[in-house]
């Protein structure tokens, strides 16, 4: 099995263990920032983790209220500004720990007396040694280019600090119960995944749409397929495709739909009914079969309990598709070539 399928097959027992190993730390984290009376988030990230910080910016405003901005770096690092980020939790994550822009806003924070804290997957990275506080992911060596477990567990963190601050039980019970839905994901759902990359192996790229919670899902599938296959693929929040970018839909071009149920399905219906006036070739991706409308095909994953929790069910279906495409498509996804594991920004 390649590099790229275990680790994704090990993302059930690594989101368990990385709410378990963490609990203290996460409390401890927004025991601090109450007490220092933090109004809002700072996230600074690249990537793969800037998508799981936009993630997060929807919790922290859905769930407890509080304002959250996705930091420039390269206001630090390139033209040496100050920002004021004093009552703010400044949250830099990053897979290797290594980022040095990344780094460069936490040094800044803690010279203003922020709150800050550390997402990595390395507890010997400096990023994991400046920030005040550190959250592991705890779920072993990445050896893979694309990025699968480290992405989920941080996402399970941020997700975690997101439900302690609301002090929102029925979410947090919720979220413990993702490892659970994953594993039901990878014993159902993986066969199906297969038939879907036999049958586009060839397409030249996709469009993926995802409105609200769904968005930053866009945002990391096509990252997932176009790291892996170098394929053409972009995602876009289901709202703004209407503005514009509808218009490079063609006949037959391949769009992705995230429709899970909640309160963003009004959204699909709307874009999936204007896609299917350019007769586009439109998947669904739901917890809900309901949402696989007349004219649309799709995938039906496990219902995670809300839309809130739906991302980590669906950004499985892209994880997964890129990898099968790669075995129909004999590309070795574990092979480095224009882009590297691990990418130090300044």
């Amino acid at each position: 099995m390649i590099n790229l399928e275990k680790e994704i097959r090990e993302q059930p027992e690594a989101l368990r263990n990385v709410l378990r190993s963490n609990e203290n730390a996460v409390a401890e984290l927004v025991r601090d920032a109450k007490a220092a009376g933090v109004h809002g988030v700072y996230f600074a990230a690249r990537g793969t983790s800037d998508h799981a910080c936009i993630y997060a910016q929807y919790l922290f405003g859905i769930l407890a209220g509080m304002p959250c901005m996705l930091g420039t770096p390269a206001v630090f690092t390139k033209y040496g500004a100050d920002i004021n980020m004093k009552g703010m939790l400044v949250i830099g994550v990053s897979q290797s720990g290594r980022a040095e822009d990344v780094l460069a806003v936490l040094e800044s924070a803690n010279a203003q007396g922020a709150v800050t804290a550390a997402i990595t997957n390395n507890t010997d990275s400096p990023i994991a040694k400046t920030a005040k506080h550190h959250l592991f992911c705890g779920c072993g060596h990445e050896a893979s280019i694309a990025a699968t477990k480290t992405f989920t567990t941080q996402m399970a963190l941020l997700a975690a600090v997101a439900g302690k601050w609301a002090e929102n039980d029925a979410f947090l019970a919720e979220l413990a119960g993702v490892g659970d839905k994953v594993q039901e994901f990878m014993d159902n759902c993986v066969g199906e995944i297969e038939v879907l990359a036999e049958k586009y192996q060839n397409i030249p790229g996709a469009v993926l749409l995802g409105r609200g919670i769904s968005y930053p899902i866009a945002l990391e599938g096509a990252l997932k397929m176009l790291e892996t296959n170098k394929l053409k693929m972009k995602g876009y929040p289901t709202s703004d495709f209407h503005h514009g970018p509808i218009a490079q839909i063609k006949k037959d071009d391949l769009v992705f739909v995230l429709s899970p149920k909640g309160a963003t399905t009004g959204d699909s219906h709307d874009i999936i009914e204007k896609l299917k006036k350019e007769e586009a070739d439109i998947l669904v991706v739901t917890n809900d079969p309901a949402e696989i409308l007349p004219g649309t095909h799709g995938i039906v994953v496990p219902d995670t309990g809300s839309e809130l929790t739906s991302p980590f069910i669906n950004v499985l279906v892209f994880q997964m598709l890129a990898c099968k495409m790669t075995i129909v498509r004999g590309i070795d996804p574990d092979k480095a070539g224009t882009i590297n594991k691990v990418t130090i920004t300044k």
